[in-house]
């Protein structure tokens, strides 16, 4: 018997130094944050959307599926109407950096808007089976976040940039376009700014080239092999000599994806991911997407798809981009 009441107390008393340390240890975690890096406020929104097929999209199309998808705002800490940049995620759902930028973002005073397309679709992932989502419903999608930010009492609506990642970065740069704006954008406002990150560039959209008055800055890595930055450039100059200021900053030793910090180092390869970045893509009449090259209705199973691209965390790169963007919204929202 004193043997056995011997043994609970030394249990009870490792299971307090254990519990204590548990507390310290969450201590130190929490010391470690910096504080503008908590939100003050944390808001959990149901966004009633569609699916579409790209093809309905493109012709403002509004008979798709009802789905609804959540978005997550992150009121940084201030008073008052706080500018917002709305995070759009890539093709493998909401991933380590967008929780990242929220908080960098949040310790500059910005609150910020995560979107989440997939899991109201009942998807995780689109990386290995890009067919299984139109690559326009993200743009519908944070159109329909800008409904819910424009009328939100913490949220000045006129700063909300977005900014996007890959797939997330495709529907970035092209939710800038005038056209798409008149087709689906119901809020009433525009956005202050537009910050993609290494997108998809391989598909021309009619009109792509008058796009609203509002400054875009791509950030990528030169030896991305899932979306390269070098098919942007055409691009970027067509809207340069349209009048518009675009600007594209490009890291000479970063992967795609490279702010992802679970990501490996060095980059690996992904065998199984989708990339189009040998196919070239053109919108033509009646919002069908044409492969240039066969001249037929573009399919995941043309000869151009491939896959196998690199992906991996820069972390010098990571840290110089978050220094260039925040100087940027820095700039765009008038902040101190």
């Amino acid at each position: 018997m004193e043997l056995r009441t011997g043994t609970r107390m030394l249990l009870r008393v490792a299971a307090n130094v254990m519990l204590l340390f548990a507390c310290f240890m969450g201590s130190a975690r929490a010391a470690d944050v910096p504080p503008k890096q908590i939100a003050a406020r944390i808001e959990l929104y149901a966004i009633q959307t569609l699916t579409l097929s790209d093809q309905q999209f493109l012709k403002g199309d509004g008979n798709g599926k009802p789905v609804t998808i959540t978005g997550q705002l992150r009121i940084a800490q201030g008073s008052g109407r706080l500018p917002v940049v709305v995070l759009q995620h890539g093709s493998g759902g909401v991933s380590s950096n967008v929780d990242v930028w929220s908080r960098e973002l949040n310790e500059i005073g910005v609150s910020t808007f995560v979107l989440d397309g997939f899991t109201g679709r009942g998807l995780t992932s689109v990386n290995s089976d890009q067919a299984s989502l139109g690559r326009l419903n993200f743009i519908l999608d944070i159109y329909r976040a800008l409904d819910i930010l424009a009328r939100h009492p913490r949220v000045d609506s006129t700063r909300i940039a977005l900014m996007g990642f890959s797939r997330g970065g495709q529907a970035t740069l092209y939710a800038s376009l005038r056209r798409f704006n008149r087709m689906w954008n119901t809020s009433g406002v525009e956005f202050a700014a537009y910050v993609p990150f290494y997108p998809d560039c391989m598909t021309t959209y009619s009109s792509d080239d008058d796009i609203v008055n509002r400054p875009i800055r791509i950030f990528a890595g030169t030896p991305d092999d899932y979306d390269p930055i070098s098919v942007c450039k055409p691009y970027v100059e067509r809207l340069r000599k349209a009048g518009h200021d675009v600007e594209v900053t490009e890291y000479p030793n970063a992967p795609h994806a490279f702010d992802i910090p679970l990501l490996p180092r060095p980059a690996a390869v992904y065998p199984t991911y989708q990339t189009v970045r040998n196919c070239r893509i053109r919108e033509e009449a009646d919002g069908v997407l044409i492969n240039i090259e066969t001249k037929r209705p573009f399919t995941y199973q043309d000869t151009c798809v491939e896959r196998g691209p690199h992906m991996g965390y820069d972390p010098a790169a990571a840290q110089a981009a978050t220094e260039a963007v925040e100087k940027f919204l820095k700039s765009v929202f008038k902040l101190n």
